[in-house]
């Protein structure tokens, strides 16, 4: 089932929207947190913390500006060739439309960071665990990345997949 131009402009304001929320909120970490002590939010557990993460996830690969441009180039024309070609519009496949969207959103957030800065603007600590700071971006992907494992392990059968990958 080919998507309508209905859906497609629907789920592309949402994109929008949820690109607007990370820039927003990386822009307030800039404004409220750069150069200055952690907000504590719930003592020993959350902090808003400012950090410019120069690498990819976890702060890997730090400085390699040019491999993140192409790989976000490549994964963003894939994210948008299955959204538009593969995954049909139907409400059994909308949860996979959604991660596409989450996916693609996130992946455009930090995108514009690297283009405009070189570094991605992280805020997020969860110090309970010692996590690595992330930001809103950051959890468009994850989500999207625990949906897809789950929908490929309890949801969708070999048989739903046929015609998209």
């Amino acid at each position: 089932m080919k998507k309508s131009s209905a859906f497609i402009f629907l789920s592309a304001i949402c994109s929008v929207l949820l690109i607007i929320a990370d820039r927003i909120t990386k822009a307030a970490a800039v404004r409220y947190l750069k150069d200055r002590e952690p907000v504590r939010i719930i003592k020993g557990v959350l902090e808003l913390k400012y950090l410019e993460n120069h690498g990819a996830a976890f702060g890997v690969l730090q400085n390699k500006q040019t491999l993140f441009f192409i790989l976000t180039v490549i994964v963003i024309c894939l994210i948008l060739f299955f959204f538009l070609f593969r995954i049909p519009q139907g409400i059994r496949f909308m949860p996979l439309n959604i991660m596409c969207i989450l996916l693609f959103s996130g992946a455009i957030g930090n995108f514009i960071d690297r283009i405009s800065q070189s570094y991605v603007v992280d805020f997020i600590y969860f110090s309970l665990i010692d996590f690595p700071i992330f930001n809103v971006a950051d959890c468009y992907v994850s989500v999207s990345a625990c949906l897809l494992f789950v929908l490929l392990l309890f949801y969708y059968k070999e048989e739903d997949l046929k015609g998209i990958l």
